[in-house]
């Protein structure tokens, strides 16, 4: 049996049961043929250590955590310099990996669950065609909520524009060491075949992030500081609010406003 004296740091809770850690491993697919896996947060490796023992994975490892470095150099010495010291969310991953394809997996630290997210999302998006993490439940959720939940939001359309999000399983609070105040879950997402928005993708995530603005309010009211002299926005469609648009919508959204805007 796999032990680890655990410890918490950047709002980590580390996983125990090893059952659930296979499980999500084994979430990972490898669908596109690469090889390389990044894996984020490993704290005391209980999900690197079933990566070790396949050969054909070259299991990559990053900790921002001084004590988990020296653990992970002391247990698992055979994966040499790519046991990385560094800030996932600072680091050059392109260059790292010379833009060849990886996966990500990791236990999310949940106070920079959605730091890691955007980061991928605008630095990542062409090396990194799946990811399985972990991390608290409501952000799971949230991520692969479609349109119409109330979960649903800036983060969650921003992404799925660009991937197919699964809520796998949620994992409960007694696992872990220490036991943190809320559930988590674990989510896998997959590149979809979109290779470009058809739009100017800073308009897009402007678009995004002021519709969501005030949930509460309808789009004609979050858009008027994009649009503040548009008549169209008086048309029907814009009563709704931004979480009842889906990802295609969106897009065609943002079109519209680029011309009005030209």
């Amino acid at each position: 049996m796999y032990k680890v004296k655990a410890k918490k740091h950047l709002g980590q809770h580390f996983l125990l049961d090893q059952n659930i850690a296979m499980d999500i491993v084994e979430k990972l697919s490898l669908h596109h043929g690469y090889t390389k896996i990044l894996e984020i947060g490993p704290g005391m490796g209980v999900l690197t250590q079933y990566f070790v023992k396949h050969t054909e994975y070259e299991t990559h490892v990053v900790d921002i955590d001084k004590e988990s470095i020296v653990y992970l150099k002391q247990h698992f010495a055979q994966l040499g310099d790519r046991i990385i010291e560094a800030d996932f969310i600072q680091h050059d991953w392109k260059k790292h990996f010379n833009g060849e394809k990886i996966a990500v997996i990791g236990n999310f630290p949940y106070n920079i669950s959605s730091q890691i997210f955007f980061k991928i999302y605008e630095q990542m998006l062409d090396y990194v065609p799946e990811v399985v993490c972990m991390l608290q439940k409501e952000v799971a959720e949230r991520l692969a909520s479609g349109p119409g939940n109330r979960d649903y939001g800036i983060l969650s359309v921003l992404l799925q524009a660009y991937y197919n999000i699964e809520y796998c399983f949620t994992v409960h609070e007694h696992v872990f060491d220490p036991p943190p105040k809320v559930k988590s879950g674990v989510i896998r997402l997959r590149r979809n075949d979109r290779t470009d928005l058809g739009v100017d993708e800073a308009l897009f995530k402007k678009v995004v992030k002021t519709a969501f603005t005030n949930r509460r309010k309808t789009l004609r009211n979050t858009l008027k500081p994009l649009l503040p002299n548009c008549e169209w926005l008086a048309e029907p469609y814009f009563t709704k609010r931004a979480e009842e648009l889906g990802v295609e919508e969106f897009l065609s959204l943002t079109a519209r406003i680029s011309k009005e805007l030209a």
